[in-house]
């Protein structure tokens, strides 16, 4: 289970701008499942790009939640959870309790052609991409505009054509298409492209109407579902009977932000519905920030004064300033500012306002965990003019010149060595759907510190607080009888057992060596207790050129599973009984099963595309031996915004079988990384970290390691600090 560093999600919702595209007659809502344009049925349409919301949409016989982001202006995405409020999660009350059945699903939508004058803008979709089949359904839909009625017209297949008043025109062309395959794949949560656009289809439609009143519209919708074969009814529930294919709905926008739907389905059911928005190439921040220097004609050469205002107000901490010649060096960690370029017109201000007739350059090296990361050269003469605006056309960042950093690591590391620092951070662990509650949550602080016994080599540690969590409901604990897969050993679903049962314990204590033995390669080795479940030993070298798109690295690590009852114990054996009064003998079936001692690595490649149609986006590829002994990949996509918010998804194939694996087939989940100087005062180049997992698996389970070379060296080709599109 990963452990994000964050406060809490509804914290950083708090603090976030709303906006939305007041300018449209329409506001194009986010998710189609329960509410977008229409209610129950999909539009063609695609909302601004960066488009986030949270909503639900609540009924006697269903309780839909999902999140969803217009991930790029083609392309919509969706996570979606509903609840059946008539039927439990499992008839063993010991297993789930009270629990609802709880579906997740995927659901994504793709533009394949914009509105014109004469054609509407036209989307397919699928629904429920890796879910277990209940509400899977595929879609093409268009959608054009005429005054202020947006008209809908489209054909389902699945869940939304489950009516059959058309025949599927695939049909025609080949007959597998003729019928729906039953069931699911695995375990459920398999993308089966094997039932995408089989079986009945219907014709959907619907209107909407923007009122006068610029915050109602009105929803006239007929739709392709009959409820005939809806799970509820399906597992011996109550009937759904549907008195009419159409629904009527009002949508009522409270502010920019919000928005609430009132909608009668199926001519016997009441259906209410909210979302909030925010987008997330909008979101800006208004900082309380010192001003910028300004050019003075008379050097003071205090450089004293010069390198506190340098940490102070260009952010670069850490500094050593020294001069090489005609030039000035200064080499430092940038700390405050996204935007390396307003870090170095601040520098440049304050070494030009410093420094005697007899300098003519000065070259800033950014460092990171000891290791330089990049160089810029600034000619004195070309930044004043530009600066002073001597030329119509002048930019004073046009007169900073990227350079590979010198590997001169003896001086520029020397503010590096017994450099010490503490703080605290929050820590939210979490899980959605699980079997034993709907939402499991671990909410606490790591205590932190570090110290550099030399420039390269950090002593850190933390202890976490574990402040309240769920988490006893967790039933993958060490006496529970619904501990049943033992193809992998329990490297994650111990997670309780740390947290929960131990909520004061050594999260973390290890030393690192980082070195960079060449210009592209960087080097870290490490050793200790490494994370809150992991100790071990280990490296990572990588190969990442300056100003290149690409990366690759490659990880080894020699990892024990720590002891949970001990903040210093290991396990010395792989098994230990969780049920001796049903076994006799030493075997994997009647024993639960650790990692006394293991191996784990990845060669990992990273891609930055410079298409247009991924703009911003991360592609990591991830090939190895994951915790529990298995072999395989991981692919990890993720999309940055205006704002710097970062968003992305995983997911993990190995050599275990469905089976092996457990509920939900193979390993997934999703993460948004917020810059905090969106949500505070003051500039940073801090972040927080949401990541949460479907279900908690031990299959397909990373080491969780301190550093990330690709991370420490982003300045290289900068990803992750990029700066906010309006500072």
């Amino acid at each position: 289970m990963n452990i994000p560093r964050l406060t809490t999600f509804a914290f950083a919702l708090s603090m976030m701008p709303f906006s939305h595209a007041a300018e449209a007659p329409f506001k194009v809502s986010q998710s189609d499942f329960g509410g977008t344009g229409l209610m129950q049925t999909p539009s063609g349409r695609m909302a601004e790009p960066g488009e986030f919301n949270l909503g639900a949409t609540i009924n006697d016989d269903y309780q839909h939640y999902m999140a969803s982001l217009q991930l790029l202006d083609w392309l919509e995405t969706t996570v979606r959870y509903t609840r059946v409020p008539d039927v439990k999660f499992s008839n063993d009350s010991e297993y789930s309790g009270d629990n609802l059945y709880t579906d997740k699903g995927i659901d994504v939508k793709a533009r394949i052609l914009n509105e014109s004058y004469w054609l509407p803008e036209t989307s397919i979709g699928i629904r429920d991409l890796g879910g277990t089949g209940l509400f899977d359904g595929e879609f093409i839909a268009a959608t054009k505009r005429f005054g202020n009625l947006d008209v809908t017209l489209g054909l389902g297949w699945g869940y939304l054509g489950q009516r059959g008043n058309i025949s599927n025109p695939i049909c025609h062309f080949k007959d597998s298409f003729c019928s729906r395959p039953n069931g699911y794949k695995g375990t459920g949560g398999s993308i089966d492209s094997e039932r995408w656009f089989k079986g009945p289809a219907s014709v959907f439609g619907g209107i909407e109407y923007q009122t006068p009143y610029e915050p109602l519209r009105i929803k006239v919708e007929y739709e392709g579902n009959d409820y005939s074969q809806d799970f509820p009814y399906v597992q011996g529930g109550k009937a759904m009977p549907q008195a009419t294919p159409w629904n009527l709905g009002v949508h009522y926008r409270v502010s920019d932000w919000i928005d609430t739907r009132l909608s009668y389905q199926r001519g016997n059911t009441l259906t209410v519905g909210f979302n909030f928005y925010t987008n997330f190439n909008h979101m800006q921040a208004t900082w309380l920030d010192d001003p910028k220097p300004t050019l003075s004609q008379r050097p003071s050469q205090d450089w004293s004064s010069a390198a506190n205002q340098l940490a102070a107000n260009a952010g670069y901490t850490q500094n050593h300033v020294y001069q090489d010649g005609r030039g000035i060096v200064v080499t430092a960690t940038a700390k405050k500012y996204r935007g390396r370029n307003e870090s170095l017109e601040r520098a440049a201000t304050i070494l030009h306002n410093t420094s005697g007739d007899n300098i003519d350059h000065f070259t800033i090296i950014e460092q990171n965990q000891g290791l330089a990361v990049s160089q810029t050269h600034i000619d004195r003469r070309a930044f004043v003019s530009a600066a002073t605006y001597q030329d119509i056309d002048s930019d004073p960042k046009q007169t900073f010149v990227d350079q590979d950093p010198e590997n001169v690591s003896g001086r520029e590391l020397a503010k590096q060595y017994h450099a010490f620092s503490y703080g605290i951070e929050p820590v939210l662990s979490q899980s959605v759907g699980a079997p034993e509650s709907f939402y499991l949550y671990s909410f606490g602080v790591n205590a932190i510190s570090r110290y550099w016994l030399t420039n390269q080599l950090e002593l850190s540690g933390s202890v976490y607080f574990n402040l309240f969590d769920n988490y006893d409901k967790f039933n993958y604990v060490e006496n529970s009888p619904h501990v049943q897969n033992h193809a992998v050993p329990r490297v994650r679903t111990m997670f309780r057992a740390y947290v929960s049962d131990n909520p004061v314990r050594l999260n973390n204590l290890q030393l690192t060596w980082f070195n960079r033995p060449s210009n592209n390669i960087y080097t870290q080795a490490y050793a200790g207790y490494l994370e809150i479940m992991f100790a071990g030993i280990g490296g990572e070298v990588l190969y990442r050129p300056n100003n290149k798109n690409w990366a690759v690295g490659l990880d080894a690590n020699l990892v024990s599973q720590r002891d949970p009852n001990s903040w210093f114990g290991l396990y010395s054996d792989d098994y230990f009984f969780y049920d001796a009064s049903s076994c006799s003998e030493t075997t994997a079936e009647c024993q639960a099963y650790v990692l006394s001692q293991g191996t784990t690595g990845h060669l990992t490649g990273y891609y930055m595309p410079k298409w247009s149609l991924l703009e911003n986006t991360l592609f990591k590829v991830s090939v190895g031996e994951f915790l529990g002994g298995d072999k395989g990949a991981r692919i990890d996509f993720s999309k940055q915004f205006d704002s710097g918010v970062i968003v992305g998804a995983y997911a993990t194939i190995t050599d275990l079988t469905a089976e092996d694996y457990g509920e939900g087939s193979y390993n997934k989940g999703f993460y948004i990384s917020l810059p905090l100087d969106i949500m505070t005062v003051k500039p940073s180049t801090d972040r927080a970290a949401i990541n949460w997992q479907p279900i908690t698996r031990d299959g397909g389970q990373m080491l969780n390691k301190k550093y990330q070379l690709f991370d420490v060296t982003d300045p290289r080709s900068p990803w992750s600090q990029r700066p906010n599109r309006f500072q």
